[in-house]
Protein backbone atom coordinates (compact mmCIF):
# COMPACT_ATOMS: atom_id res chain seq x y z
CA UNK A 1 0.00 0.00 0.00
CA UNK A 2 1.19 3.62 -0.93
CA UNK A 3 0.60 6.88 -0.08
CA UNK A 4 -2.28 6.98 -2.66
CA UNK A 5 -4.23 5.00 0.11
CA UNK A 6 -4.69 7.78 2.27
CA UNK A 7 -7.55 10.39 0.66
CA UNK A 8 -9.54 12.40 2.41
CA UNK A 9 -13.23 12.66 1.50
CA UNK A 10 -15.91 14.05 3.34
CA UNK A 11 -16.80 10.35 4.57
CA UNK A 12 -14.09 10.69 6.72
CA UNK A 13 -16.11 12.73 9.26
CA UNK A 14 -19.41 11.11 9.09
CA UNK A 15 -19.31 8.64 11.03
CA UNK A 16 -17.17 10.26 13.90
CA UNK A 17 -20.03 12.87 13.48
CA UNK A 18 -22.83 10.98 13.94
CA UNK A 19 -21.31 9.09 16.66
CA UNK A 20 -20.85 11.83 18.68
CA UNK A 21 -24.11 13.29 18.05
CA UNK A 22 -26.13 10.15 19.08
CA UNK A 23 -23.93 10.86 22.70
CA UNK A 24 -25.61 14.19 22.64
CA UNK A 25 -29.20 12.61 22.02
CA UNK A 26 -29.03 9.82 24.87
CA UNK A 27 -27.88 12.88 27.19
CA UNK A 28 -30.73 14.80 26.36
CA UNK A 29 -33.14 12.14 26.46
CA UNK A 30 -32.05 11.78 30.01
CA UNK A 31 -32.01 15.43 30.50
CA UNK A 32 -35.28 16.02 28.72
CA UNK A 33 -37.52 12.87 30.55
CA UNK A 34 -35.74 13.40 34.05
CA UNK A 35 -34.27 9.67 33.68
CA UNK A 36 -31.15 7.88 34.44
CA UNK A 37 -29.42 5.82 32.42
CA UNK A 38 -27.07 5.24 35.06
CA UNK A 39 -27.62 1.76 36.06
CA UNK A 40 -27.54 0.62 32.41
CA UNK A 41 -23.93 1.11 33.06
CA UNK A 42 -21.57 -1.93 33.83
CA UNK A 43 -21.89 -3.46 37.47
CA UNK A 44 -18.60 -5.77 37.75
CA UNK A 45 -19.51 -9.23 38.21
CA UNK A 46 -23.53 -9.24 38.27
CA UNK A 47 -25.50 -10.50 35.42
CA UNK A 48 -27.41 -7.52 35.01
CA UNK A 49 -24.57 -5.93 35.01
CA UNK A 50 -23.18 -7.46 31.74
CA UNK A 51 -25.82 -4.79 29.45
CA UNK A 52 -23.74 -2.38 30.56
CA UNK A 53 -21.00 -3.62 28.05
CA UNK A 54 -23.15 -2.42 25.25
CA UNK A 55 -24.96 0.17 26.36
CA UNK A 56 -22.31 1.99 29.03
CA UNK A 57 -20.14 3.84 26.10
CA UNK A 58 -23.72 5.77 25.31
CA UNK A 59 -24.33 6.98 29.01
CA UNK A 60 -22.71 10.01 30.46
CA UNK A 61 -23.14 11.23 34.18
CA UNK A 62 -23.18 15.05 33.64
CA UNK A 63 -22.94 17.74 31.02
CA UNK A 64 -19.06 18.53 31.71
CA UNK A 65 -18.46 14.04 31.34
CA UNK A 66 -20.18 14.62 27.81
CA UNK A 67 -18.44 17.73 26.71
CA UNK A 68 -14.94 15.87 28.12
CA UNK A 69 -15.59 12.46 25.82
CA UNK A 70 -16.60 14.30 22.80
CA UNK A 71 -14.21 15.93 21.04
CA UNK A 72 -11.58 13.51 21.49
CA UNK A 73 -14.06 11.01 20.11
CA UNK A 74 -14.33 12.83 17.36
CA UNK A 75 -10.76 13.69 16.49
CA UNK A 76 -9.91 10.14 17.47
CA UNK A 77 -12.89 8.32 15.25
CA UNK A 78 -12.09 10.19 12.27
CA UNK A 79 -8.02 9.68 12.46
CA UNK A 80 -9.04 5.69 12.82
CA UNK A 81 -11.35 6.25 9.58
CA UNK A 82 -8.71 7.69 7.87
CA UNK A 83 -5.39 6.13 8.27
CA UNK A 84 -6.80 1.97 9.27
CA UNK A 85 -10.39 2.97 7.31
CA UNK A 86 -10.74 -1.19 6.82
CA UNK A 87 -10.31 -2.08 10.64
CA UNK A 88 -12.77 0.92 11.59
CA UNK A 89 -15.49 -1.09 12.52
CA UNK A 90 -13.53 -3.52 13.80
CA UNK A 91 -11.67 -1.77 16.34
CA UNK A 92 -14.76 0.30 17.52
CA UNK A 93 -16.91 -3.03 18.07
CA UNK A 94 -14.02 -5.27 19.68
CA UNK A 95 -12.93 -2.21 21.60
CA UNK A 96 -16.59 -1.76 23.31
CA UNK A 97 -17.25 -5.15 23.65
CA UNK A 98 -13.71 -6.46 25.15
CA UNK A 99 -12.78 -2.98 27.33
CA UNK A 100 -16.49 -3.26 28.48
CA UNK A 101 -16.01 -7.19 29.73
CA UNK A 102 -12.85 -6.41 31.62
CA UNK A 103 -14.32 -4.12 33.18
CA UNK A 104 -16.36 -5.88 33.87
CA UNK A 105 -14.00 -8.63 35.48
CA UNK A 106 -12.22 -6.52 37.22
CA UNK A 107 -13.91 -3.18 37.97
CA UNK A 108 -15.06 -2.23 41.52
CA UNK A 109 -18.65 -2.83 42.63
CA UNK A 110 -20.29 0.49 41.34
CA UNK A 111 -21.79 1.36 37.89
CA UNK A 112 -19.22 2.44 35.56
CA UNK A 113 -20.11 4.60 32.31
CA UNK A 114 -18.91 6.90 29.68
CA UNK A 115 -16.91 6.62 26.72
CA UNK A 116 -13.49 7.12 28.32
CA UNK A 117 -12.61 3.67 28.08
CA UNK A 118 -13.11 3.48 24.31
CA UNK A 119 -11.12 6.91 24.03
CA UNK A 120 -8.50 4.41 25.54
CA UNK A 121 -9.00 1.98 23.16
CA UNK A 122 -8.42 3.80 20.47
CA UNK A 123 -5.34 6.53 21.82
CA UNK A 124 -3.74 2.90 22.86
CA UNK A 125 -4.22 1.23 18.99
CA UNK A 126 -3.56 4.01 17.51
CA UNK A 127 -0.25 5.00 19.09
CA UNK A 128 1.20 1.21 19.50
CA UNK A 129 0.43 0.65 15.94
CA UNK A 130 2.08 3.15 14.11
CA UNK A 131 5.26 2.47 15.94
CA UNK A 132 4.61 -1.12 15.04
CA UNK A 133 4.29 -0.40 11.26
CA UNK A 134 7.67 1.86 11.30
CA UNK A 135 5.30 3.68 7.91
CA UNK A 136 6.24 7.57 8.39
CA UNK A 137 2.55 8.65 8.44
CA UNK A 138 1.30 6.33 10.68
CA UNK A 139 4.45 6.75 13.30
CA UNK A 140 4.04 10.82 12.86
CA UNK A 141 0.02 10.35 13.94
CA UNK A 142 1.36 7.74 16.73
CA UNK A 143 3.16 10.73 18.27
CA UNK A 144 0.53 13.03 17.58
CA UNK A 145 -2.03 10.90 19.66
CA UNK A 146 0.69 10.46 22.41
CA UNK A 147 1.51 14.65 22.20
CA UNK A 148 -2.24 15.50 22.87
CA UNK A 149 -3.42 12.57 24.93
CA UNK A 150 -0.41 11.13 26.59
CA UNK A 151 -1.37 12.39 29.95
CA UNK A 152 -4.41 9.72 30.00
CA UNK A 153 -2.03 7.43 31.51
CA UNK A 154 -1.94 8.86 35.02
CA UNK A 155 -5.76 8.25 35.04
CA UNK A 156 -5.08 4.17 34.65
CA UNK A 157 -4.02 3.93 38.16
CA UNK A 158 -6.25 3.87 41.36
CA UNK A 159 -7.03 6.77 43.71
CA UNK A 160 -5.59 9.55 40.79
CA UNK A 161 -9.34 11.21 40.86
CA UNK A 162 -12.14 10.42 42.65
CA UNK A 163 -15.47 9.26 40.93
CA UNK A 164 -13.47 8.14 37.58
CA UNK A 165 -13.40 4.45 36.75
CA UNK A 166 -9.62 3.90 36.47
CA UNK A 167 -10.55 0.40 35.31
CA UNK A 168 -12.56 1.56 32.46
CA UNK A 169 -9.25 3.08 31.08
CA UNK A 170 -7.08 0.48 32.19
CA UNK A 171 -9.20 -2.16 30.32
CA UNK A 172 -9.18 0.28 27.39
CA UNK A 173 -5.59 0.48 27.18
CA UNK A 174 -4.72 -3.11 27.01
CA UNK A 175 -7.54 -4.09 24.22
CA UNK A 176 -5.89 -1.54 22.32
CA UNK A 177 -2.78 -2.69 22.55
CA UNK A 178 -4.27 -6.01 21.66
CA UNK A 179 -5.38 -4.64 19.02
CA UNK A 180 -2.41 -3.23 17.58
CA UNK A 181 -0.80 -6.93 18.32
CA UNK A 182 -3.28 -8.67 16.71
CA UNK A 183 -5.35 -6.65 13.65
CA UNK A 184 -2.85 -6.77 10.56
CA UNK A 185 -2.67 -3.84 8.52
CA UNK A 186 -1.40 -3.36 4.98
CA UNK A 187 2.43 -3.39 4.16
CA UNK A 188 2.47 0.69 4.01
CA UNK A 189 5.59 1.56 1.21
CA UNK A 190 6.40 5.16 0.34
CA UNK A 191 5.22 5.59 -3.79
CA UNK A 192 8.77 6.12 -5.47
CA UNK A 193 9.08 9.25 -7.44
CA UNK A 194 11.85 9.51 -10.07
CA UNK A 195 13.82 11.99 -10.83
CA UNK A 196 11.61 12.54 -14.38
CA UNK A 197 8.21 12.60 -12.41
CA UNK A 198 9.32 15.95 -10.76
CA UNK A 199 8.21 19.45 -11.66
CA UNK A 200 11.83 21.05 -11.84
CA UNK A 201 13.14 18.06 -13.83
CA UNK A 202 15.02 19.10 -16.87
CA UNK A 203 15.35 17.38 -19.40
CA UNK A 204 18.61 19.02 -21.24
CA UNK A 205 20.31 18.04 -18.42
CA UNK A 206 19.90 14.25 -17.73
CA UNK A 207 22.40 12.43 -19.04
CA UNK A 208 20.48 9.56 -20.30
CA UNK A 209 17.92 11.71 -22.14
CA UNK A 210 20.86 13.08 -23.88
CA UNK A 211 21.48 10.04 -25.85
CA UNK A 212 18.16 10.15 -27.34
CA UNK A 213 17.29 12.33 -30.33
CA UNK A 214 13.71 14.31 -30.64
CA UNK A 215 12.22 11.43 -32.55
CA UNK A 216 13.57 8.55 -29.64
CA UNK A 217 16.40 7.15 -31.83
CA UNK A 218 19.43 6.38 -29.59
CA UNK A 219 22.58 7.97 -30.86
CA UNK A 220 25.84 8.43 -29.31
CA UNK A 221 27.90 10.78 -28.13
CA UNK A 222 29.80 13.68 -29.73
CA UNK A 223 33.63 12.17 -29.82
CA UNK A 224 35.03 15.19 -27.41
CA UNK A 225 31.99 15.32 -25.02
CA UNK A 226 32.25 11.19 -24.45
CA UNK A 227 36.07 11.60 -24.15
CA UNK A 228 35.57 14.66 -21.56
CA UNK A 229 33.04 12.53 -19.86
CA UNK A 230 35.04 9.82 -19.00
CA UNK A 231 38.18 10.78 -19.29
CA UNK A 232 38.45 10.71 -15.08
CA UNK A 233 37.14 7.03 -14.76
CA UNK A 234 39.51 5.76 -18.04
CA UNK A 235 42.88 7.47 -17.89
CA UNK A 236 43.91 3.96 -19.85
CA UNK A 237 43.37 4.75 -23.66
CA UNK A 238 42.67 0.66 -23.93
CA UNK A 239 39.73 1.45 -21.91
CA UNK A 240 37.95 3.29 -24.48
CA UNK A 241 35.86 2.02 -27.61
CA UNK A 242 36.70 4.12 -29.81
CA UNK A 243 40.73 3.09 -30.23
CA UNK A 244 41.71 0.98 -33.06
CA UNK A 245 42.84 -2.63 -31.47
CA UNK A 246 45.39 -4.70 -33.47
CA UNK A 247 45.39 -8.64 -33.51
CA UNK A 248 48.41 -10.13 -34.60
CA UNK A 249 48.24 -13.94 -35.33
CA UNK A 250 51.03 -16.50 -33.93
CA UNK A 251 50.71 -19.95 -35.59
CA UNK A 252 51.23 -22.75 -32.95
CA UNK A 253 54.26 -24.82 -33.26
CA UNK A 254 53.68 -28.58 -34.32
CA UNK A 255 55.06 -30.86 -31.92
CA UNK A 256 57.66 -33.11 -33.91
CA UNK A 257 58.34 -35.51 -31.27
CA UNK A 258 57.98 -39.21 -31.59
CA UNK A 259 55.40 -40.73 -29.79
CA UNK A 260 55.75 -43.09 -27.12
CA UNK A 261 54.91 -46.46 -27.69
CA UNK A 262 52.88 -48.42 -25.27
CA UNK A 263 54.78 -52.61 -26.47
CA UNK A 264 58.25 -51.16 -25.92
CA UNK A 265 58.23 -50.17 -22.29
CA UNK A 266 59.71 -52.12 -20.01
CA UNK A 267 57.85 -54.95 -17.96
Amino acid sequence: MNDNHFQFSPSVLILPFFSVLLLWVVFWIEYRFNVDFGVWGIFPRTFEGLRGVLFSPFIHGNIEHLYNNSIPLLILIAALRFFYKELTFKILGFGILVSGLLTWVIGRESYHIGASGLIYVLVSFIFFKGMMTKYYRLVALSLLVITFYGSLVWYVFPNVEEGISWEGHLAGLITGFGFAVGFRTPEYKKLIKYDWERPDFNADQDKFLQRFDAHGNFVNLPKDEFLEEFQDVAPYNYYISNMPVVYEIIEKEKNNKPKNDCSNSPG
